[in-house]
């Protein structure tokens, strides 16, 4: 006799899950699609467990034919629900790759044998028969545990292969779980056949899961119910190359402003009332707010994408009203065609994203095009931002020099620059690479790098028999406010022996914002031996009355003041290098280029010439064969 007293309230149990996944928007990804077949088919076998156990135990009443066909089917839902099972697992873990069509059929072998043993048994009685002595086990019964461990196993394997995938912990321990109380319940119902407890086990994983990773509320911006990012960015990560859709973008204007005028509140009411507002104009298509202002819906690949954006362009024409706010504002638009876009979801999104950030400061209300072009720059500067990560971490930034020339053409020092190379083993410019290493953070690590190799150059080398006296290194202004630069700087000095005064740490005049902190940063360098020069100046918004207070040594003029005098001279910059020495800062000149610039630059008073009349960067190594080894 089966005692099926927990199944009922397992049934009801499952049906609440039910109805409650049903009654929110879902986002059509095939983790979902999975889950969708994993509680449907859980529910049909607790109901088919139930009514089967039932007809068992009252067999002289039950037809024969009616308790084997309710057997027949628990056992066909028993086997497809252990492989659904384990196909959710690698669809959460991401491990789809080894999945190709050969592996998932030699993975179904198993479920399939035991559909065909299921079907069979009414006349070979292998599985199970039914007479009217009632329900018996048949020759092969053992294979509903064969089947169920060896996908419950299988699951566990991929889990311990492939559990860095899931970022947070919550969700591995969640899958982690949800693993062990397969395996648990296959136990139990070894252990307790007669007990109908193996469908609340199963009810218990499918909960772990379901809050872990399947509530359709961690997809949702609750209050307008449209998608939110982490929606977009799985979808996309699924379906990437399978889209046949165009991308319309609606970004608004200033994001930030509009947030500081109206508060918070308002403001989200307001986004919230945007985001209702596309649901009604786009019923049927999926809508995104991807944070910041941002809206992304994707479109059939036939829409008239101009005729909607004129018709938002035209509603945002009005305020935005409703019981807890009034907001006036205005939105930019972009579109971008994602019919067989191949590109990854990284390049796909961040090209997005850059356009409706341009589109989100540009209030002359066009709709922008996203090209071909912008997505190869986004891929180029991708792999500029991967070849960047890959020096920093393998300690392979390039030290370059350039040589500073004194008035009389003599090389008195150098600056220290940074280098890498592309995956093709080509330099990368400068001027692509810094940008992205000072957004991504990683301009510390880089700069340490330089001003160590540079500490390590100056040791090796006889700078003193070679007539230089000096190594520039730049700071950038990420590292300037650094409050422990002076101490690390000082310390990677002492471990090569360097006298912290042969290396000019040259900062620009973005550094220079806060006075204060200026001056500290600068005496701490000091007190450790470090010497200070301004780069680039005309560049930025300093005064003399502000430089004066400051203790350079040097003053660097930019290029672009250089060839400006050189093109059309006056009185300003002789003026102006006037004055610095007299305030006592000895001057360099960048850029110099030609014998003509060289003159003009040292007619004005300059001390120092840097430019590519004298030569471009040059690894270290070329620089000591070229500069300190008798060669000129």
């Amino acid at each position: 006799m089966w005692s099926y007293s927990f199944e009922i309230p397992t049934l009801f149990i499952m049906l609440i899950i039910l109805v409650f996944f049903f009654s929110r928007p879902r986002l059509a990804i095939y983790r979902n699609t999975l889950f969708v077949y994993m509680i449907f088919t859980e529910t049909f076998c607790i109901i088919f467990d139930l009514t089967a156990s039932l007809a068992c135990n009252h067999y002289k009443v039950v037809p024969i034919w009616l308790t084997v066909v309710l057997n027949l089917l628990y056992f066909l839902f028993f086997f497809t629900r252990s492989i659904i099972m384990y196909f959710f697992t690698v669809a959460v873990l991401n491990a789809n790759g080894p999945l190709n069509v050969f592996f998932k059929y030699i993975i179904s072998i198993p479920y399939c044998a035991a559909v065909v043993l299921a079907i069979t048994s009414p006349f070979t009685r292998l599985l199970f028969y039914v007479d009217e002595n009632g329900y018996h086990a048949g020759k092969f019964y053992n294979a509903v545990y064969v089947v169920g461990f060896f996908y419950a196993l299988l699951s566990f394997m991929y889990l311990l292969v492939y559990w860095k995938r899931i970022n947070k912990r919550r969700g591995l321990y969640s899958m982690l779980l949800y693993n062990m109380i397969i395996i648990t319940a296959l136990i139990v119902r070894l252990a307790f056949p007669t007990y109908l407890l193996y469908d609340t086990f199963i009810l218990m994983g499918i909960i772990f899961v379901f809050f872990a990773f399947l509530n359709p509320e961690y997809y949702l911006e609750l209050r307008s119910q449209v998608f939110n990012s982490r929606a977009l960015r799985q979808y996309m990560d699924e379906n990437i190359g399978k889209l046949d859709c165009i991308c319309l973008g609606i970004v608004v204007h200033r994001y930030h402003v509009v947030r500081d005028i109206y508060g918070a509140n308002q403001t989200d009411a307001g986004l919230n009332m945007i985001g209702k507002y596309l649901k009604q104009l786009f019923p049927k298509d999926i809508i995104f707010y991807y944070r910041k202002g941002r809206y992304i819906v994707l479109l059939p690949s036939e829409t008239d994408v101009e005729e909607y954006y004129n018709i938002i362009m035209e509603r945002f024409l009005k305020p935005w009203k409703s019981d807890e706010a009034e907001l006036y504002l205005t939105a930019g638009a972009v579109t971008m065609d994602l019919k067989n876009n191949k590109n990854s979801a990284d390049v796909i999104l961040s090209t997005l994203v850059q356009a409706m950030a341009v589109s989100g400061e540009d209030e002359n209300k066009q709709l922008i095009t996203v090209t071909d072009g912008d997505m190869n720059k986004v891929i180029n500067d991708t792999e500029i931002r991967r070849s960047l990560e890959a020096a920093i971490d393998a300690d392979e930034v390039l030290l370059y020099l350039q040589p500073l020339v004194d008035v009389n053409g003599k090389v008195v020092g150098a600056e220290a620059l940074a280098r890498i190379k592309d995956s093709a083993g080509n330099i990368i410019p400068p001027g692509v690479f810094i940008p992205l290493a000072e957004k991504s953070g990683r301009i510390n690590e880089m700069g340490e790098q330089i001003f160590e190799k540079t500490c390590k150059f100056i040791e090796l080398v006889d700078m003193k028999k070679s007539g230089i006296e000096w190594v520039n290194v730049n700071l950038s202004p990420i590292q300037f406010i650094r409050t422990d630069l002076a101490n690390r700087y000082a310390d990677i000095a002492k471990k090569y022996g360097i006298d912290p005064k042969r290396v000019h740490l040259e900062i620009t005049e973005e550094s220079m914002i806060d006075d204060s902190f200026l001056q500290r940063q600068i005496q701490a360098m000091e007190e450790k031996g470090f010497k200070f020069v301004l780069d680039d100046y005309g560049t930025g918004y300093s005064n003399l009355a502000r430089l004066k207070k400051c203790p350079f040594i040097n003053v660097k003029l930019d290029k672009s003041l250089v060839w400006d005098y050189d093109k059309d001279p006056g009185e300003i910059i002789p003026s102006m290098v006037y004055t610095f020495k007299n305030i006592g800062f000895s001057i360099t000149a960048e850029g110099v280029e030609t014998e003509q610039m060289v003159e003009k630059m040292r007619s004005i008073g300059c001390d120092y010439l840097q430019g590519y009349y004298f030569s471009k960067p040059i690894p270290a190594e070329e620089f000591v064969k070229k500069y300190m080894s008798g060669e000129r």
